[in-house]
Protein backbone atom coordinates (compact mmCIF):
# COMPACT_ATOMS: atom_id res chain seq x y z
CA UNK A 1 0.00 0.00 0.00
CA UNK A 2 1.32 3.16 -0.90
CA UNK A 3 1.76 6.38 1.53
CA UNK A 4 0.65 9.31 0.64
CA UNK A 5 1.50 12.72 2.98
CA UNK A 6 0.20 16.00 2.63
CA UNK A 7 2.74 18.52 4.36
CA UNK A 8 0.50 21.66 4.96
CA UNK A 9 0.64 24.97 6.42
CA UNK A 10 -1.77 25.51 9.39
CA UNK A 11 -4.44 24.24 11.43
CA UNK A 12 -7.75 23.44 10.16
CA UNK A 13 -9.96 25.01 12.94
CA UNK A 14 -13.25 24.55 11.20
CA UNK A 15 -15.31 21.70 12.56
CA UNK A 16 -16.98 21.45 9.23
CA UNK A 17 -13.12 20.67 7.39
CA UNK A 18 -12.34 18.75 9.83
CA UNK A 19 -15.54 16.58 9.32
CA UNK A 20 -14.70 16.37 5.83
CA UNK A 21 -10.78 15.63 6.10
CA UNK A 22 -11.69 12.86 8.88
CA UNK A 23 -14.34 11.51 6.23
CA UNK A 24 -11.83 11.19 3.57
CA UNK A 25 -9.47 10.09 5.22
CA UNK A 26 -11.66 7.10 6.35
CA UNK A 27 -12.59 6.49 2.96
CA UNK A 28 -9.04 7.03 2.24
CA UNK A 29 -7.53 3.99 4.28
CA UNK A 30 -8.61 1.35 2.47
CA UNK A 31 -6.59 2.57 -0.59
CA UNK A 32 -3.66 4.13 0.49
CA UNK A 33 -1.73 4.97 4.58
CA UNK A 34 -2.47 8.60 4.50
CA UNK A 35 -0.63 10.94 7.17
CA UNK A 36 -1.21 14.75 7.49
CA UNK A 37 1.79 16.59 8.59
CA UNK A 38 1.10 20.37 10.01
CA UNK A 39 3.54 22.90 10.27
CA UNK A 40 2.38 26.28 12.32
CA UNK A 41 1.75 29.05 10.29
CA UNK A 42 3.47 32.25 10.46
CA UNK A 43 1.28 35.80 11.42
CA UNK A 44 1.47 37.92 8.29
CA UNK A 45 0.95 41.66 8.82
CA UNK A 46 -1.97 43.70 7.07
CA UNK A 47 -0.23 45.69 4.51
CA UNK A 48 2.88 43.77 4.81
CA UNK A 49 5.87 44.33 2.18
CA UNK A 50 6.88 41.94 -0.48
CA UNK A 51 10.29 41.36 1.29
CA UNK A 52 8.13 40.11 4.58
CA UNK A 53 5.77 38.19 2.79
CA UNK A 54 9.21 36.46 1.44
CA UNK A 55 10.47 35.65 4.63
CA UNK A 56 7.36 34.46 6.42
CA UNK A 57 7.53 32.12 3.21
CA UNK A 58 10.72 30.97 3.83
CA UNK A 59 10.01 30.34 7.53
CA UNK A 60 7.08 28.39 6.76
CA UNK A 61 9.05 26.80 4.13
CA UNK A 62 12.12 25.28 6.67
CA UNK A 63 9.50 24.10 9.06
CA UNK A 64 7.82 21.71 5.66
CA UNK A 65 10.89 20.79 4.80
CA UNK A 66 12.34 18.80 7.93
CA UNK A 67 9.21 16.86 7.16
CA UNK A 68 10.24 15.99 2.99
CA UNK A 69 11.22 12.55 2.79
CA UNK A 70 14.23 12.57 0.19
CA UNK A 71 13.28 9.16 -1.43
CA UNK A 72 9.53 10.17 -2.08
CA UNK A 73 7.71 11.86 -4.76
CA UNK A 74 7.74 15.37 -3.91
CA UNK A 75 4.63 17.37 -5.28
CA UNK A 76 3.81 21.00 -4.55
CA UNK A 77 0.25 22.10 -5.32
CA UNK A 78 1.40 25.57 -7.68
CA UNK A 79 -0.97 27.72 -9.70
CA UNK A 80 1.70 26.97 -12.46
CA UNK A 81 1.83 23.28 -12.01
CA UNK A 82 0.44 20.94 -14.20
CA UNK A 83 -3.15 19.97 -14.59
CA UNK A 84 -5.13 17.18 -14.65
CA UNK A 85 -8.09 15.64 -15.12
CA UNK A 86 -9.57 13.19 -12.70
CA UNK A 87 -8.62 10.42 -14.93
CA UNK A 88 -5.58 11.78 -15.88
CA UNK A 89 -5.16 12.03 -11.96
CA UNK A 90 -5.89 8.42 -11.26
CA UNK A 91 -3.16 7.18 -13.78
CA UNK A 92 -0.54 9.80 -12.35
CA UNK A 93 -1.02 7.24 -8.84
CA UNK A 94 -1.27 4.47 -11.55
CA UNK A 95 2.30 5.50 -13.17
CA UNK A 96 3.61 5.95 -9.86
CA UNK A 97 2.68 2.59 -8.36
CA UNK A 98 4.14 0.58 -11.26
CA UNK A 99 7.24 2.16 -10.98
CA UNK A 100 7.79 1.38 -7.46
CA UNK A 101 7.35 4.75 -5.51
CA UNK A 102 6.61 3.76 -1.81
CA UNK A 103 5.76 7.40 -0.64
CA UNK A 104 4.11 10.60 -2.23
CA UNK A 105 4.07 13.52 -0.82
CA UNK A 106 1.82 16.26 -1.14
CA UNK A 107 2.68 19.88 -0.46
CA UNK A 108 0.24 22.50 0.09
CA UNK A 109 1.33 26.20 1.37
CA UNK A 110 -0.09 28.77 3.56
CA UNK A 111 -2.01 32.22 3.12
CA UNK A 112 1.20 33.25 0.77
CA UNK A 113 2.22 29.93 -0.82
CA UNK A 114 5.02 28.17 -1.20
CA UNK A 115 8.59 29.15 -0.99
CA UNK A 116 11.75 29.19 -4.08
CA UNK A 117 13.15 26.22 -1.94
CA UNK A 118 10.82 23.77 -1.24
CA UNK A 119 9.15 24.31 -4.90
CA UNK A 120 12.73 23.57 -6.18
CA UNK A 121 12.81 20.19 -3.94
CA UNK A 122 9.37 19.11 -5.56
CA UNK A 123 9.54 16.59 -8.23
CA UNK A 124 6.63 17.90 -9.88
CA UNK A 125 4.03 20.65 -9.48
CA UNK A 126 0.22 20.20 -9.78
CA UNK A 127 -2.44 22.87 -10.22
CA UNK A 128 -6.03 22.59 -9.47
CA UNK A 129 -6.98 26.16 -10.75
CA UNK A 130 -5.57 29.75 -11.76
CA UNK A 131 -7.90 30.50 -8.72
CA UNK A 132 -6.80 30.82 -4.89
CA UNK A 133 -8.49 28.63 -2.62
CA UNK A 134 -7.92 28.85 1.16
CA UNK A 135 -5.58 26.10 2.18
CA UNK A 136 -8.25 24.39 4.39
CA UNK A 137 -10.34 23.71 1.64
CA UNK A 138 -7.16 22.82 -0.88
CA UNK A 139 -6.69 20.48 1.59
CA UNK A 140 -9.95 18.64 1.84
CA UNK A 141 -10.28 19.10 -2.64
CA UNK A 142 -6.95 17.32 -2.50
CA UNK A 143 -8.04 14.29 -0.55
CA UNK A 144 -11.37 13.80 -2.79
CA UNK A 145 -9.41 14.34 -5.54
CA UNK A 146 -7.08 11.18 -4.51
CA UNK A 147 -10.11 8.86 -3.36
CA UNK A 148 -12.04 9.10 -6.77
CA UNK A 149 -8.68 8.77 -8.21
CA UNK A 150 -8.11 5.43 -5.79
CA UNK A 151 -12.10 4.63 -6.91
CA UNK A 152 -10.93 5.16 -10.52
CA UNK A 153 -8.47 2.70 -10.33
CA UNK A 154 -10.25 0.53 -9.21
CA UNK A 155 -12.92 0.15 -11.25
CA UNK A 156 -15.35 1.41 -8.45
CA UNK A 157 -18.47 3.36 -9.50
CA UNK A 158 -18.12 6.92 -7.67
CA UNK A 159 -20.69 10.10 -8.24
CA UNK A 160 -19.44 12.07 -11.79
Amino acid sequence: MIAVDILCVGKIKEKYWNDAILEYSKRLSRYVKLNIIEVQDEKTPDNAPLSVEEKIKEKEGSKLIKYIDPKAFVCALAINGKRYSSTGFADFFSEKSVLGTSRIQFIIGGSLGLSDEVLSLADGKISFSDMTFPHQMMRVILLEQIYRAYRIINGEPYHK
